[in-house]
């Protein structure tokens, strides 16, 4: 009988794993805590360029600080956050379609099916555009990877 409890709580505590894991955060964030390195989320949508947001004007969205160009494009991500965050926690989306953690050129952001993409430089861009369809995929497939293994 102690057998049994002893295997059915490790069959529990097996099934709950995921949801410890869905709890750990992976941010690309400046000294300050502030995600896109500052920079507007909303705008990348709208106006399709980064600009700059301002301090006073800022939300929190899964434990990250984001900063906004105007209280229209705040009040545009407060609304609906989800559909402005950046994918993979900010980091280059290449580097991640090749399971890795790389910094970002804002300059280099785009967005793809409804998703803002950040990549590293102009040229990686490029080469993630080479086939951006698989690269998607293939980060995807790694960010729960990546998450679980550098996420705190």
């Amino acid at each position: 009988m102690k057998r049994l409890r002893l295997l059915l709580a490790c069959a529990a505590l097996a099934a709950l794993s995921p949801v410890f894991a869905a709890d750990k955060a992976l941010l690309d964030l400046d000294k300050d805590g502030v995600a896109i390195q500052g920079h507007d989320p909303v705008a990348f949508f709208t106006v399709k360029a980064p600009l700059k947001g301002k301090p006073e004007l800022t939300s929190e969205f899964h434990g990250t600080r984001y900063r906004f160009h105007s209280a229209k494009n705040k009040a545009a991500f407060d609304t609906e956050p989800a559909k402005y965050e950046p994918q993979f926690g900010g980091y280059c989306a290449y580097g991640v379609s090749k399971a890795k953690l790389v910094e970002i050129d804002v300059a280099a952001f785009q967005v793809v099916e409804g998703r803002l993409l950040l990549q590293y430089s102009k040229g990686v861009r490029d080469d993630f555009n080479a086939d951006t369809a698989r690269n998607i995929k293939k980060a995807d497939a790694n960010w729960p990877k990546l998450l679980e293994k550098k996420g705190k």
